[in-house]
C-alpha cells in the first residue's frame, strides 16, 4: 500500500493512495486499515509528513563513500543519534535555519517508520515491525556541528526532517536508487545495496538499545556528496519506487 496524511480543515488525516484518489482512514493504519468513507483527489490534498514519531533514530556514516567524505574513520557498527519531534517537517514545506549558522547542508536518506511495538527484534524478523519506508531529508547545521563536536543541537532544530511524500510497503530496502537535487543539479546519488549495515540488521541493533512505538522514525544514512544550501534554494530527494520529497529553503 501507498500510505499518506493530509490536512483535512486543519486536521491531519491518514490515507491511502489510490493512483490519484487518497481514501481517507478512520484511524492511523497501525492496528489495521479500516476507511471511514471519505476520499480526494491527490491534486487537492496538501500532503503532511507520512508518520507520528516520538522519536526519529538517525544513523550516521552508514555508506562507505560518505564516511570517508566525513574524514573521521569507518565506524565498526552503526552510529546512532536522534532528532525530536519538533524536526519534523512536510512536503513542500519550508526549512529556515536560525540566523547564527552559517552552513545549512542537505543530506538524502531512505527512511522508514514503525508499524507496532520494537523491542529487541531479530533481523530476520524485521520485516513485520516496519509499516513502510518513505523520503527523508536529515538537515544539519554543519558549522554547529563542527563546533559543538556532537550532532544534538546541529541536527535538532525546528523543522530539519522533512520526510514523505508518502510511505510505502512496495519497495525492497535492499537496493533502491536515491537522488538528491539541487535546483535541478544532482548533488548526491547512491544505491542503498551499498549500506554497510542492512535496513534487517539495523533495526535488530536499534532494538536491543530502545524500544521504538508505532510512528517511529528511521533513517539510514546518506551517500557521499552533503553540501550547503542557501535561502532561495529548491532541494529535491528522489527515492526509486517512493517518490520526490521537495523542500524550499527560506
Amino acid at each position: 500500500m501507498r500510505y499518506v496524511r493530509i490536512d483535512r480543515e486543519g486536521t491531519p488525516v491518514w490515507g491511502v493512495l489510490q493512483g490519484d484518489v487518497v481514501r481517507t482512514l478512520a484511524a492511523p493504519p497501525f492496528d489495521g486499515i479500516c476507511y471511514d468513507g471519505g476520499s480526494a483527489l491527490l491534486s487537492e490534498c496538501r500532503l503532511l509528513a507520512p508518520c507520528q514519531p516520538t522519536k526519529i533514530v538517525c544513523v550516521g556514516k552508514n555508506y562507505y563513500d560518505h564516511a570517508v567524505e566525513m574524514g573521521d574513520g569507518i565506524p565498526d557498527r552503526p552510529i546512532l543519534f536522534l532528532k525530536g519531534p519538533n524536526t519534523l517537517n512536510h512536503p513542500e514545506g519550508s526549512i529556515t535555519a536560525p540566523a547564527f549558522v552559517q552552513r545549512l547542508d542537505y543530506e538524502a536518506e531512505l527512511a522508514f517508520v514503525i508499524g507496532r511495538r520494537a523491542r529487541n527484534v531479530a533481523a530476520e524478523d524485521y520485516s513485520r515491525y516496519i509499516l513502510g519506508y518513505t523520503c527523508l531529508n536529515d538537515i544539519t547545521a554543519r558549522d554547529v556541528q563542527k563546533e559543538d563536536g556532537q550532532w544534538t543541537r546541529a541536527k535538532s532544530m525546528d523543522g530539519f526532517a522533512p520526510v514523505g511524500p508518502v510511505l510505502t510497503d512496495e519497495v525492497d530496502p535492499a537496493d533502491l536508487g536515491l537522488e538528491l537535487r539541487l535546483n535541478g543539479t544532482v548533488m548526491q546519488a547512491g544505491r542503498t545495496s551499498q549500506f554497510m549495515t542492512k535496513v534487517p540488521q539495523l533495526l535488530a541493533f536499534i532494538t536491543a538499545s530502545m524500544t521504538l512505538e508505532p510512528g517511529d522514525v528511521v533513517t539510514t544514512g546518506t551517500p557521499s556528496g552533503i553540501g550547503p544550501m542557501t535561502p532561495g534554494d529548491v532541494v529535491e530527494v528522489e527515492i526509486e519506487g517512493i517518490g520526490v520529497l521537495r523542500n524550499y529553503v527560506k
